[in-house]
């Protein structure tokens, strides 16, 4: 092999490794920032033929509508939790911001954050629905159907009353 091939040869090996090292480098960042969307059912159940579940520590987003009679405030600081529910099984989630405006129970809402164990996310951003008519597309596909009921075996807790409120 002449030099002068010798020298593209590794001027195209080069730029093909360098090409390749970037392609990997943008998929690794990439994978950090996939957040995967699941309905309490699928959740608990798992996702499609294989069902397969996601990891604790996996970083996803959650929708469902808020169970009626399930949103529980700390009084010394701006912790909540509340439970979500599609059609069958709860699982809860547990935030420390404030929550939008529009925030409701019996209302749709898409909750992004960490799974903490297999019913359990501790969201790092609540959002709600925009109005009245509208529902993100993935919570409308989810809840498609339904109407707001209670599911099976719920009981919501039974507030304590704080000092000096009546019951």
């Amino acid at each position: 092999m002449n030099p002068r091939r010798q020298k593209r040869l590794v001027a195209v090996v080069a730029f093909v490794l360098l090409l390749g090292g970037a392609i990997g480098a943008m998929l690794y960042a990439l994978q950090q920032n996939i957040d995967l969307f699941y309905t309490p059912s699928q959740l608990i159940e798992g996702m499609g033929d294989d069902k397969v579940k996601p990891e604790i520590g996996q970083r996803l987003r959650i929708g469902g509508m808020v169970v009626k009679g399930s949103v529980r405030r700390a009084s010394d600081s701006l912790k909540v939790s509340f439970d979500l529910v599609d059609t069958g099984p709860i699982v809860t989630v547990e935030y420390e911001g404030i929550l939008p405006d529009l925030f409701r129970e019996g209302q749709g809402i898409v909750a992004q954050g960490v799974l903490v164990d297999a019913t359990t996310i501790l969201a790092s951003e609540v959002l709600a629905k925009h109005d009245e008519e509208y529902m993100p597309p993935e919570v409308a596909e989810a809840v498609k159907g339904i109407k707001h009921v209670a599911p099976k075996n719920y009981q919501p807790e039974t507030k304590k009353p704080e000092a000096g409120q009546q019951p």
